[in-house]
């Protein structure tokens, strides 16, 4: 007799999205009393004005939790309804057990499959992908996806060259059933060995008292990579969906950089109207969070609405890289 093969819906949405950010504002101002800049320099380079920083009795879990509390509800779904936790993250302060566990723990899902994946910027996406696939294949009916990141534990604020960039916050979706198609096909990949040029350090070279790890990253070599290979990549995600960029409503890029945003910008010959996430001004880069945190700003201030398409793409440490066309909930 021949192996069963489960099955599943045959497409798969984005049901709902919530979001949590650090409580702390730091603004450029605040942050260059650590460093020799200025607030006219940041802005400049980056489009970064502020970033929010966890406070006391903030972090991953407690973040985390808030955002996808928001995604579950906002779903209409009861906690028992999630049989799979996917959470995209470089920053638990734990090795084991996953993030994942620890929500579901805290969720009070009864019994679902929890696991956290590491892909750095990238990792929403990655998670988008896994979640769309275990929907599809019938592994699993709600899939909760989480990219949450505390970066300010991972940030030398003495460091001129990224103590400005980095900030904390959580981004949950809901990946569930749909009728119609409604997350486009997946591009991702890497270039792995390019993989020092973003980096933490390693643990077993950390001093005991002497702080860190601390994240380090060749600035150049990471904008050079954006706006070449990324922008690239971010055409072919738009072309794999089947749409053309008149027919895109929302772009939705990790918020790394104004800069990269605008380079992708003109190699996608996007229209005017297109509306372009601009997240990091107020939230610099919060890595795995930022894709979700920027989505649903963006449909909270009502700049996209509920059945938008919107092309989104992660990209950052390892490097690796990933995007899909979805429609927005």
């Amino acid at each position: 007799m021949p192996l069963k093969s489960s099955t599943g819906a045959e497409y798969a949405r984005i049901m709902s999205v919530g979001g949590a950010r650090g409580s702390r504002v730091v603004t450029n101002d605040e942050l260059c009393t650590m460093i020799d800049s200025t607030d006219e320099w940041i802005t400049q380079r980056t489009g970064i004005k502020e970033r929010r920083w966890v406070a006391d009795g903030e972090d991953a879990e407690t973040l985390g939790l808030e955002a996808s509390r928001k995604a579950i509800e906002r779903a209409g779904l009861q906690p028992a309804d999630v049989d799979a936790v996917i959470v995209a993250t470089i920053s638990h302060f734990m090795q084991t057990p996953a993030l994942a566990a620890i929500l579901a723990k805290d969720l009070g899902l009864p019994a679902p499959a929890a696991f956290d994946i590491s892909a750095a910027c990238a990792g929403f996406c990655y998670g988008v992908s896994l979640a769309e696939s275990m929907v599809r294949t019938g592994s699993a009916r709600h899939v909760l996806v989480l990219g949450v990141e505390v970066l300010s534990s991972y940030t030398d604020t003495t460091d001129r060259s990224t103590a400005f960039l980095f900030s904390d916050g959580a981004g949950a979706v809901i990946v569930g059933p749909s009728d119609v198609p409604a997350i486009g096909p997946t591009v991702w990949g890497s270039k792995p060995e390019a993989h020092e040029v973003i980096e933490v350090d390693d643990w077993r070279g950390v001093e005991p008292g002497a702080g860190g790890p601390y994240i380090h990253m060749e600035g150049r070599e990471v904008f050079k990579w954006a706006t070449t290979a990324i922008v690239e990549k971010a055409v072919e995600t738009l072309e794999a969906s089947g749409l053309t960029a008149d027919e895109l409503d929302c772009f939705i890029p990790h918020q790394a950089n104004n800069r990269i945003t605008d380079s992708m910008l003109r190699h996608l010959k996007l229209p005017e109207d297109v509306v372009v996430a601009r997240d990091i001004i107020q939230m610099g880069n919060s890595s795995a969070a930022s894709v979700p945190l920027a989505m649903e700003a963006l449909l909270e201030s009502g700049q996209a609405k509920s059945g938008d398409s919107a092309l989104i793409i992660g990209f950052g440490a390892g490097l690796v890289f990933a995007g899909q066309t979805v429609i927005l909930p």
